[in-house]
């Protein structure tokens, strides 16, 4: 690839990504002699980065690396090299922003992307490319086709049952189908127009990998003995703007498809305490990441956060989603008097978009050693001045870096110097 700004040092950038891919083609092939190296042109670009993406190919196997190049001040940099499956992966995540690159023939990068990414459905690797009409035929396709081949029936989908939305899924099938319910508690002070400009919010938005990306659809029809009673049911009842059967169809006016992920609170009942402690740690980090991108995720329940199949805690439950510069922080008002102390009612006027980040551990879902953790890893975030610090940031415009590769695939000099984490 060629780039109008020269590289800071090319020599030493080229060794570094070199040096690093001999070592993952003996891992591959051993000793065997490569047939060829390919390298998808143009790069693909995201916010701050360009993407060199290439293989080492031998009958039909392939090591892939992807090279990540940051343009800095004095040049270009190669910020790493990072040679794992499950890395590139993330990268490519549904939590993730679009890439941005003028293919002369998509289908055919779509196909090499594959190629090294054989887990990602085409649908996914064309939305990731920004080609998101093209990703939802594909996935409409792949849908159809699973439907017509299996006997399974949609049914509610693992979790604790929402309040905005009635979520379905198929059980072998990695996504979940979410409609906007009829009517909300009077706890939830939302309408079905502002759940759906959140959702396009989130779809225009830098997700910096914590948010999952759903895609809107509309006028779909499946037979109704594909659904399963209960969730037929629930759906007729609970949702009948979107919802209504004309013959033997299913058919769903509007809804949002999405990766399926295991709700966190679930994770933490099943998985290792290892994992769990894991997962905790890693929502924190999220709660963090996603306020450094100007966002708010409201309803901070474990519920309504899950973990993808690489351990990466996400957000998807957008319906008190916000920007964080909306919100106003606050500490609780100290009672006057005892009075005040010991009264049943609030001394105090709470208006909309108030927050108190004292009352968040009360609402944690977290007891023992993995509540410990969190608090010892993530105190800052019960405190007011964490959040007006980034209120502060994003106001002055700072745009802070995320990364979607670990620190450990990062080779470039001077890294403590380009932000919190980049993308």
């Amino acid at each position: 690839a060629s780039f109008r700004t020269p590289f800071k040092n090319l020599d030493e950038s080229a060794e570094t990504a070199a040096d690093a891919i001999r070592r993952r083609l003996k891992e591959v092939f051993r000793d065997e002699r490569i047939e060829a190296i390919d390298v998808l042109r143009p790069p693909l670009i995201r916010n701050k980065a360009a993407y060199l993406i290439g293989r080492a190919r031998r009958q039909g196997r392939f090591a892939a690396f992807l090279l990540p190049i940051l343009h800095e001040e004095d040049g270009l940099v190669l910020d790493g090299v990072v040679l794992e499956e499950n890395e590139i992966s993330i990268i490519f995540s549904f939590a993730r922003w679009y890439f941005h690159a003028d293919l002369a023939n998509p289908r055919q990068a779509i196909g090499f992307l594959h190629s090294l990414l054989p887990r990602k459905r085409i649908s996914e690797l064309y939305i990731s490319l920004g080609y998101n009409r093209h990703g939802k035929t594909e996935f409409f396709s792949d849908l159809t086709n699973y439907i017509e081949h299996t006997q399974e029936k949609f049914v509610v989908a693992p979790g604790v049952p929402g309040l905005v939305m009635s979520v379905f899924t198929l059980p072998s099938y990695e996504f979940v189908f979410k409609v906007i319910r009829d009517h909300f508690p009077v706890s939830k002070q939302t309408s079905r127009r502002k759940i759906k400009e959140r959702y396009r919010q989130v779809h225009v938005h830098d997700r910096v990998g914590r948010l999952v990306d759903f895609q809107e659809f509309e006028h779909l029809q499946f037979p109704c003995r594909r659904f399963a009673a209960e969730i037929l049911e629930e759906l007729l009842e609970t949702a009948s703007r979107s919802v209504s059967i004309e013959e033997d169809q299913v058919v769903l006016g509007h809804l949002y498809v999405g990766r399926r992920v295991v709700p966190l609170n679930l994770y933490l009942e099943r998985e290792s305490d290892e994992n769990c402690e894991r997962a905790v740690l890693d929502w924190g980090n999220a709660l963090k990441e996603l306020a450094a991108a100007n966002m708010f995720a409201g309803d901070m329940l474990i519920k309504n956060f899950g973990v993808t199949r690489h351990g990466r805690v996400v957000f998807y439950d957008y319906d008190e989603l916000c920007p964080l510069t909306d919100c106003n922080f606050r500490r609780f008002p100290e009672p006057r008097d005892e009075d005040q102390a010991y009264s049943a009612e609030p001394h105090f006027t709470v208006r909309d978009g108030d927050i108190f980040p004292s009352e968040l551990q009360t609402f944690l879902g977290l007891t023992g050693r993995l509540r410990e953790i969190f608090e010892e890893a993530h105190s800052e975030i019960f405190e007011v001045e964490f959040w007006q610090r980034t209120q502060e940031r994003n106001r002055e415009g700072e745009l802070i870096d995320f990364f979607p590769y670990s620190d450990a695939r990062r080779e470039a000099e001077d890294q403590g110097d380009r932000g919190q984490q980049a993308d």
